[in-house]
């Protein structure tokens, strides 16, 4: 499980130092795309596999399928960690995800979500009134085991 805060810097040439906790538990090769909300998604080849087992289920022949097959699926690169521990983000991945310096690195449970530190700092006050609401909505279901 990934878990976890941390903070570093984007540099010139859109590299990022991934904390080695993080790196240890993702291995050599990992998947980074477009996530939800304005940030990046960052999963180990295992996970990504899982979730395109699910995706190759859907019908393309919707036109939500499509574009999520387009947003998610398209935008994705195959990346290595060089010998620094460094990633190297694609520009419209960084243009996507408005990350301009600083940016804030997470652990949830199966990815990593790379955030621009103003983007996550501003995302986190918009919802941190209703954090009390869908933590309630989500273990407070009757219908789940």
């Amino acid at each position: 499980m990934l878990m976890g805060e941390y903070h570093h810097n984007i540099d010139e040439k859109s590299r990022l130092i991934i904390p080695s906790k993080f790196r240890s538990e993702l291995g050599d090769k990992i998947i980074i795309t477009k996530g939800l909300d304005k940030c990046l998604f960052i999963y180990s080849l295992e996970e990504w596999n899982k979730i395109m087992q699910k995706v190759s289920k859907l019908q393309f022949t919707k036109k939500n399928v499509r574009a999520f097959e387009r947003a998610f699926i398209g935008g994705a690169s195959t990346i290595e960690f060089d010998k620094q521990g460094r990633i190297n983000i694609t520009s419209p991945l960084v243009h996507y995800a408005n990350i301009t310096k600083e940016c804030v690195i997470i652990g949830v449970n199966e990815r990593l979500e790379i955030w621009d530190a103003s983007e996550f700092e501003k995302y986190m006050k918009e919802n941190e009134e209703s954090l009390d609401l869908i933590t309630e909505d989500i273990f407070d279901n009757p219908y789940e085991a």
